[in-house]
């Protein structure tokens, strides 16, 4: 449904786009924000060694099965193919065509770019201007920034309600904590999917939309252009129609295989330390470490969050401490270090593509 809005006043003369990355004013303060984010995750990873005894975590490391951990890199890298395949997938339905390969690329490289402006709104500008460079439209491009991270989301709130459970049916957790993840589980549902109320209410949603996005190109002193919230809104819409028509499947497969990927790379690790997960203790120890990270919106990649949340559930679950510190560091070396850092790289190569303009796709 195409709904007329009001034009409002604009501020400046220049036009911008919607999801659009701009130059970084000062790269100082980027490479400042990076040396803060290194410092935070030293910290943590410093910190928690701390709370056991150096010499197990050494014997640990000593005995290591160091193919597990080989492999543990290989699901890793899967689990960013996987999401390259919902990227493609999405673009499938666009009529714009993108390698599994390149999809992994860009996801990659922007996750890495929102740890360091913006988390995951500079994550979907990031997309959004990877995907446009490559010749897709704006609308597609859009689509691209936002989507994934619903469909990734939906994963992990699964993932979640799966552990959760796990931890309900075995008698290891609280009245309490369960209300407690029951109200952390709302929150995430409803602020990733709130503004599907479009579907139901569009012309309500579409001047609530607009009326906050004046507001916070006023306060920033930057130009609005209505029009393009119009546009780039019902792009969504016509996206969500055509996966209600059952072109879900293969975006929202991508997204699980990102996750069951991801939690294979932290069952590997745990392996390689010498100690074999219960597939629930893995469910609960991964979906709820994440879930919480999705609400510290401030944190950056959920630094801090995730790894003392997973190793406290490990722990009380029964893996001894040594084996899950040294588990929970590993893991997020692989998962988060070190896609972090060759996202980073993959950024200028990605840059390198002039953006390509082509027409709008029609809506149907």
């Amino acid at each position: 449904m195409d709904i007329t809005l009001p034009r409002l006043r604009t501020i400046g003369r220049k036009n911008v786009n919607d999801f659009e990355i701009e130059k970084p004013q000062n790269k100082r303060k980027t490479w400042r924000v990076i040396i803060v984010l290194v410092l935070l995750g030293l910290a943590v990873n410093l910190v928690l060694p701390k709370i056991m005894d150096i010499r197990h975590a050494f014997e640990v490391i000593r005995e290591m099965t160091w193919w597990a951990v080989a492999l543990a890199v290989v699901a890793e890298g899967l689990a960013y193919l996987g999401f390259g395949y919902c990227l493609r997938a999405l673009l499938d339905l666009q009529n714009h065509r993108m390698s599994i390969f390149e999809g992994a690329m860009i996801s990659m490289a922007s996750f890495s770019i929102g740890l360091v402006a913006g988390g995951w709104i500079g994550a979907a500008a990031a997309t959004y201007r990877f995907v446009n460079k490559r010749g897709a439209s704006k609308s597609s491009a859009t689509i691209a920034g936002i989507l994934p991270s619903m469909l990734v989301n939906a994963a992990i709130i699964l993932v979640s309600i799966v552990g959760i459970g796990f931890l309900a049916i075995t008698d290891r957790i609280t009245q309490a904590q369960l209300v407690q993840y029951g109200f952390f589980l709302l929150f995430v549902i409803i602020f990733t999917y709130s503004y599907l109320l479009a579907l139901v209410f569009p012309a309500g949603t579409y001047k609530l939309v607009n009326w906050a996005l004046w507001n916070w190109a006023r306060l920033r002193n930057k130009p609005y252009d209505p029009a393009k919230t119009r546009q780039n809104v019902n792009s969504l819409l016509l996206a969500w129609k055509s996966l209600r028509r059952g072109s879900w499947f293969r975006p929202l497969l991508g997204a699980f295989a990102y996750i069951l990927f991801d939690m294979a790379c932290l069952y590997l690790v745990v392996f390689a330390a010498g100690y074999k997960l219960h597939l629930g203790v893995l469910f609960a120890s991964y979906g709820i470490p994440f879930l919480i990270a999705k609400i510290a919106i401030i944190l950056p990649g959920g630094v801090g969050v995730i790894e003392a949340t997973m190793a406290a559930l490990f722990t009380s679950l029964g893996v001894p401490a040594e084996i899950s510190i040294v588990a929970v560091i590993g893991y997020r070396l692989i998962s988060f270090w070190l896609t972090t850092f060759i996202g980073l790289s993959l950024s200028p190569f990605l840059n390198r593509t002039k953006s390509v303009q082509p027409d709008e796709i029609q809506a149907n």
